[in-house]
C-alpha cells in the first residue's frame, strides 16, 4: 500500500504540481508563510540526493572522461547563455529574464536521471554528470549568473554562494556521509527516499507561486514561453552535440540531453527567493513543472525507439571495427 502510494505521488508528480500551484495562486496568503523554510525544503531535497549517492557515481570521471566532459561542459555553457538569448529575443523584463538565466546558470536535475532510465539512455553516465555539475554549481553558478545577469538585477555573489554551500553542499555531504556510515540502514529505505524529495519540491514549487500571484497573471504567457523555448532547445542541443560533435552513441546522448535540458530549479526558485526579486523565481516554478512533462514525453519516445537505436549502433560499430 505504501509503494502504491509512494509511486502516484512521484509518478503523476506534474500533475500535483500543477494542482498545488493552482492553488497557490487562488489561495497565496495560506501558502506565502511556508516560503520562509524554502532553504529547508531544498536542503532536504539535496540530502535525500546525498543518500542515494556512492563513490560510485564519480567512477566514470576517471573511466570515461571524455563522456563526462561532454554532459559538464555544455552544461553550463548552453543553458546559461541560451537563457540570456531568449530573454533579448522576447524582451523579457529584468527579473523574468534574470530567473532565466538563473535557471540556466543551475546544475542539472535530479529527475534527469529517472528520464534516463526511462528513456533507456546511459543512466551510469547521467548519474555522475548530474554529481559533478552538483559539485560544480557553488563556484559555477553564481560567476555565470553575475556574468549575464549582473546588469539586470542587484546580485550579491557571496550571499548566493552562501546559499548554495547550506542549502546544497552540506545537505549532500550529509547524505553521502549518512550512507556511508549507514549503508545497510538506508538502503532499506531507500526507495521511499524520492518522494521525500518530490514533496519538499513541491513546496518549493507553490511558495514561488504564492509569493507572486499578484503579478503572475501579467507575466505567466511571456514566462512560460520562455520556459518552454529554453527547455527544448537544450534538450535538441544537448543531444545533438553529443551525439554530432561528441560522436557518442545515443545511449550516451539520451542522457547528455536530459543532463543539459533539465535544470535543478528547485535551486532557482530558493536562490530567488533568499537572495534575489521574488519575481526571479517564476522561471524556475514553471520549469519545475514543465521540464518534468517534456522529459516524460521525450523519454517514453525514445524508450519506444531504443531497441532499433541500439541495433543500428552496434551495427555501425562493428562497420567501422571492420573497416580500421
Amino acid at each position: 500500500m505504501i509503494k502504491k502510494i509512494c509511486k502516484l505521488i512521484t509518478g503523476y508528480f506534474p500533475v500535483w504540481v500543477v494542482i498545488g500551484s493552482v492553488l497557490a495562486f487562488l489561495f497565496p496568503t495560506h501558502v506565502k508563510p511556508l516560503s520562509a523554510y524554502t532553504a529547508w525544503y531544498l536542503g532536504t531535497v539535496m540530502l535525500c540526493m546525498g543518500l542515494t549517492m556512492t563513490t560510485n557515481d564519480f567512477k566514470l570521471v576517471f573511466s570515461r572522461p571524455l563522456d563526462v566532459l561532454w554532459g559538464v561542459v555544455p552544461r553550463f555553457l548552453i543553458m546559461p547563455f541560451v537563457a540570456f538569448a531568449i530573454s533579448k529575443i522576447l524582451h523579457l523584463p529584468a527579473p523574468i529574464a534574470a530567473g532565466l538565466i538563473l535557471v540556466g546558470c543551475c546544475p542539472s536535475a535530479v529527475a534527469s536521471n529517472v528520464m534516463t532510465f526511462l528513456s533507456k539512455g546511459d543512466e551510469a553516465l547521467s548519474i555522475t554528470v548530474s554529481s559533478v555539475n552538483t559539485v560544480l554549481a557553488p563556484v559555477l553558478t553564481p560567476a555565470l549568473f553575475l556574468f549575464l545577469a549582473g546588469s539586470m538585477v542587484k546580485v550579491n555573489t557571496a550571499s548566493m554562494l552562501l546559499s548554495i554551500l547550506k542549502s546544497v553542499v552540506i545537505p549532500v555531504c550529509l547524505g553521502v556521509l549518512i550512507r556511508r556510515i549507514a549503508d545497510k540502514p538506508v538502503q532499506k529505505v531507500v526507495e521511499y527516499v524520492p518522494v521525500i524529495s518530490t514533496i519538499a519540491l513541491m513546496f518549493i514549487i507553490t511558495t514561488g507561486i504564492a509569493v507572486n500571484a499578484e503579478n503572475l497573471a501579467k507575466i505567466a504567457f511571456i514566462a512560460f514561453l520562455a520556459v518552454a523555448l529554453h527547455n527544448a532547445t537544450g534538450l535538441f542541443l544537448g543531444y545533438n552535440a553529443a551525439r554530432r560533435l561528441g560522436k557518442l552513441s545515443k545511449r550516451k546522448s539520451k542522457a547528455i540531453a536530459f543532463e543539459i535540458g533539465m535544470e535543478n530549479s528547485g535551486l532557482a526558485v530558493t536562490l530567488a527567493l533568499m537572495n534575489l526579486d521574488p519575481l526571479c523565481a517564476i522561471p524556475g516554478a514553471i520549469f519545475s513543472a514543465w521540464h518534468n512533462v517534456t522529459g516524460s514525453a521525450l523519454a517514453s519516445y525514445w524508450a519506444k525507439r531504443a531497441d532499433k537505436d541500439d541495433a543500428l549502433d552496434s551495427k555501425k560499430i562493428k562497420s567501422e571495427n571492420g573497416t580500421a
